[in-house]
């Protein structure tokens, strides 16, 4: 008896979920939905590109702005259909410490490159080319917006816009044409068991919330001898914020099917969104001062207090330790 109570104690002690979550009901109220609104904004915005190609474009800007928006609420959900032909780093190649996008797309137009007008073609040129980050250096960026000869600065736009249109589509029918019953009706070579599948969700979830901590907002910050905000994600168009938000708040709603509705990840979750829409510097640039850096790192501080719960508390729950982490596997 004696050998056996601490391992008793150890199983009391071992966080379990009072309900395994409902899989089949993550991918179609969870997953269809963000990829089909995906699918749907970025085909707005080829169709809107084919039609105003111009920066000065009100139409092309607000589409430009939903369909990175609609990539931004799914783009933790990196495994299986993202991943495959490396669609999700096409759609979104970022961080690029070296600069590769604007060298890219200066390369594309100071030679004129053909393969804008052939999308197998496009889809085969430096990746820092494509994508939202590279379409916003072709509407924000005062060099690569106004620069070169407009007409294949047209084409290009509109390249890139087809180019992120395709491949939604293309994750979507992935999404629809099997990985989803996979991840529902497990007991197959992907996914052995519902865990297998849960573990997957969460791991995407918990990677989503670290990158918004360690990239979204640790890139920008720096260090406090050297803050750099012109390291902030989309800041040429004004969305470094904004892709914070919208990051806590797709996750906020995976995190709650997942916990089955844990009311203290859920209240951590609104204490760090609360913040990030009170923080008002949409692209970070308060960091170079001590007041603006302290309201990011308590914002950061946040997030962080979101992962340790749910790896303390749910992880274990779903056969993960507690010290695992999603972006290096450890």
């Amino acid at each position: 008896m004696r050998v056996l109570l601490p391992a008793l104690l150890a199983l009391m002690s071992f966080p379990v979920l009072a309900d395994e979550p409902d899989i089949g009901a993550i991918v179609e109220s969870y997953v269809l939905p963000g990829y089909r609104t995906l699918a749907d904004e970025a085909a707005d915005l080829a169709s809107t590109a084919a039609k105003e190609c111009s920066p000065d474009s009100s139409n092309l800007i607000a589409a430009y702005h939903n369909a990175f928006d609609a990539w931004i609420d799914v783009s933790h959900l990196r495994f299986g259909p993202s991943e495959r032909d490396d669609d999700a780093f096409a759609l979104a190649f970022w961080p690029d410490p070296r600069g590769s996008t604007p060298k890219a797309l200066a390369s594309l137009i100071r030679g004129k490159d053909v393969a804008v007008s052939n999308p197998a073609e496009f889809a085969t040129v430096s990746i820092a080319a494509r994508g939202f980050y590279a379409l916003e250096f072709l509407l924000f960026d005062p060099k690569l917006a106004q620069g070169g000869d407009q007409d294949y600065h047209c084409t290009l736009v509109q390249a890139i816009a087809a180019d992120i249109s395709l491949n939604a589509a293309a994750i979507l029918e992935r999404w629809l044409d099997g990985y989803g019953a996979l991840m529902s009706d497990p007991g197959n070579d992907t996914y052995r068991t519902s865990n297998e599948a849960a573990q997957q969700l969460f791991t995407a979830l918990s990677a989503g919330l670290q990158f918004t901590s360690d990239t979204r907002l640790g890139r920008p910050m720096g260090t406090f001898e050297r803050p750099r905000p012109d390291r902030a994600e989309a800041r040429r168009s004004g969305r470094s914020l904004r892709h914070v938000i919208l990051s806590l708040t797709a996750t906020k709603r995976l995190a709650a099917l997942i916990a089955m509705n844990d009311k203290i990840v859920e209240r951590a979750f609104d204490t760090a969104i609360t913040k990030a829409e009170d923080l008002d510097d949409p692209v970070f640039a308060g960091v170079v001062e001590p007041q603006g850096r302290f309201r990011v790192e308590s914002l950061q501080q946040s997030i962080d207090t979101i992962r340790r719960r749910l790896a303390e508390q749910v992880g274990p729950g779903l056969g993960i330790a507690a010290g695992f982490n999603s972006l290096d596997g450890d």
